[in-house]
């Protein structure tokens, strides 16, 4: 086959392929068939790019020109006229916000120049389906290294002094975990990811799973070499059926290439790993419930201590890692434990994958050094608000997490300082607030989703959430008193002090954080029965402004209850006895006419 000349990523990633990637795809083929480039083109579906928020994205080498928000029809002329032409496509390019277009390489675009990308390394850069690409960008070699010229011993010591916290929530130290587990008695141990990736808003895992999955199998081999395990399991997400192909896909190739299996390398060292696919159950993310699971029994955590790097597996020492911790590995273990410590901060080396959702402009994945300011991180990459109105809060951590207010946006972002704020760094996502949205009711909207996902093995978690969501629903409808406030800090405090697991122990995050920094809006509802930012429906009224209604009765027409009334060019009136506060009136009208106001 004659070497390629020209080479087109289309990102396959999540957002992108909803966008419609597939028929941006199939045209851009069929017009490289067109004109009979196909032997000098190659059209390669990647990982994601990580800018959802402009898909369907495309970027062609060698040039490196980055394409957005692409149509079959742009792809076409892509072809014409970039490809067969060379000219650029100027009106597909990435835009700055003043509306100039910008004709750089991908790196150099503004939401990409200040990344640091470690684990997310070859996501968007290579074909996850062929191994070779992999191992063209020192794909193995890691694995190569430790078995040829390390001992366990070493393998340890050098993930311990690189610094690595673990980057599925807790931030405990990745070395230690594994020497703990080396250091245990058992004929048998396990190497587990953890890809049960359940918060809102996040895609971290998935993206690394999708885009580069031989890197998690790779260093899952190193684990299982460090501690002395030859099974590896990958607990994934059936919700996640793309990076299961892929996955599945890996460990063929990777058996195929010797880099699983007996004698890996021509060494004494065999291990393989199979996929264990999970139900949805979002408290599965709990180590240990993960691993009644994986056993076959139904996924609810233990007490511990023992942990599992005393008892995991089938009562085997057993090491836990999520996705992102696992491909900082090979890095690691190629480039040395100095290099990766050179990056972030000294508490928190290294970097980490976030997952920008919510009302920010440039939504999707970033890799950023750990240290980096959330004001740095939401406007200068983020892009600032979608909405034209300020930033309000942002929610890190997930339900586990809290709410940080906009004053304190200068914070770095490590595991110590967003835990002083009463948040966590959780798995890495981050929901933008701004100004129209109740915290109150992001509070009950988190709560809800803990009530939901509990497994009820204890009461604290199982009970005590459920209490304080009716306390909320109470609040957020009128009803709810000053007594209420109280009664529900009081609840928080409790259940976090005596859940069994994780997940109840950090249940309440959500409330305790907004009760810290937004109680005047708690006292609004409270004392006053009203929502500041009009958001509760109980609390709200719509009304018509006579001065700008010009009776065309296009809110009449959508209202679904048949509370708007009026006659044809004449002002339109507002029963809020029947409406229900959908909004739809709101959407549809052309003169700005309905609003929302406190009762």
């Amino acid at each position: 086959m004659p070497l390629t000349a020209t080479t087109v990523l289309i990102c396959a990633g999540g957002a992108c392929i909803s966008a419609g990637e597939e028929s941006v795809k199939q045209a851009l083929e069929s017009e490289i068939e067109k004109y009979a480039l196909s032997e000098v083109v190659r059209v390669v579906e990647t990982g994601c790019m990580g800018a959802c928020s402009l898909g369907p994205l495309m970027v062609i080498y060698p040039e490196g020109v980055f394409y957005q928000k692409l149509t079959p029809q742009a792809a076409r002329r892509i072809v014409e006229e970039h490809i067969l032409k060379g000219r650029i496509v100027k009106e597909h390019l990435y835009k700055m916000p003043t509306g100039e277009t910008v004709p750089e390489a991908v790196e150099k675009l503004p939401f990409f120049a200040r990344q640091v990308k470690i684990a997310t390394r070859n996501v968007g850069y290579i074909d996850p389906m062929n191994i070779e690409e992999y191992i063209a960008r020192d794909g193995y070699f890691a694995l190569a290294k430790v078995l040829k010229h390390m001992s366990p011993d070493q393998v340890v010591e050098e993930v311990k002094k690189s610094g690595l916290r673990g980057r599925g929530g807790a931030g405990f130290p990745t070395g230690l975990k594994w020497e703990l587990t080396r250091k245990s008695k058992g004929e048998k141990k396990y190497i587990i990811c953890n890809a049960d990736e359940g918060d809102p808003g996040a895609f971290m895992d998935r993206s690394v799973l999708e885009g580069d999955p031989h890197t998690i199998l790779e260093a899952m081999a190193i684990a299982g070499y460090a501690i002395g395990a030859n099974q590896g399991y990958i607990y994934v997400r059936a919700e996640y059926p793309l990076a299961i192909e892929r996955l599945n896909a890996a460990i063929s190739q990777a058996k195929e290439y010797g880099f699983l299996g007996e004698n890996i390398m021509d060494s004494n060292f065999g291990f393989d790993i199979e996929i264990r696919i999970g139900a949805g159950a979002f408290v599965c993310g709990e180590e240990t419930a993960l691993i009644a699971s994986i056993e076959g029994k139904r996924g609810q955590p233990r007490v511990k201590p023992p942990y599992p790097a005393q008892s995991g597996v089938w009562g085997c020492p057993t090491v836990i890692n999520n996705v992102e911790t696992l491909a900082c590995i090979p890095p690691i273990i190629i480039k040395g434990a100095d290099w990766f410590r050179s990056i972030g901060t000294e508490k928190s080396p290294g970097t980490k994958v976030f997952a920008l959702a919510g009302k920010i402009t440039n939504t999707g994945l970033v890799e950023v050094p750990m240290g980096i300011t959330l004001k740095e991180l939401l406007y200068e990459i983020g892009g600032g608000s979608s909405t034209g109105k300020k930033i309000k809060a942002v929610q890190t951590g997930g339900p586990s997490g809290g709410c940080i207010p906009s004053d304190y946006f200068d914070t770095p972002v490590d595991y110590e300082s967003l835990q002083k704020l009463g948040a966590i760094m959780g798995s890495g996502g981050m929901i933008v607030m701004d100004e129209d949205d109740c915290m109150v009711d992001v509070a009950r909207f988190f709560l809800e989703f803990t009530v939901d996902e509990s497994c009820g093995k204890c009461t604290p978690c199982r009970e005590g959430t459920r209490q304080m969501l009716k306390i909320l629903d109470k609040i957020t409808s009128g009803e709810g008193t000053e007594r209420d406030l109280e009664e529900l800090e009081r609840l928080a405090n409790v259940i976090k002090d005596t859940s069994l697991c994780g997940l109840g122990q950090t249940a309440p995050n959500p409330v305790l954080s907004t009760l810290q920094y937004y109680r005047d809006e708690y006292e609004a509802h409270v004392k006053e029965k009203r929502c500041p930012a009009l958001k509760c429906k109980n609390l709200i009224r719509y009304v018509i402004d006579s001065a700008k209604c010009v009776g065309c009765t296009a809110c009449a027409r959508v209202c679904p209850v048949n509370a708007i009334s009026g006659e044809i060019r004449k002002t339109h009136v507002i029963d809020n006895d029947i409406c229900i506060r959908c909004g739809s009136c709101i959407e549809v009208c052309r003169f700005g006419a309905i609003s929302k106001v406190s009762p």
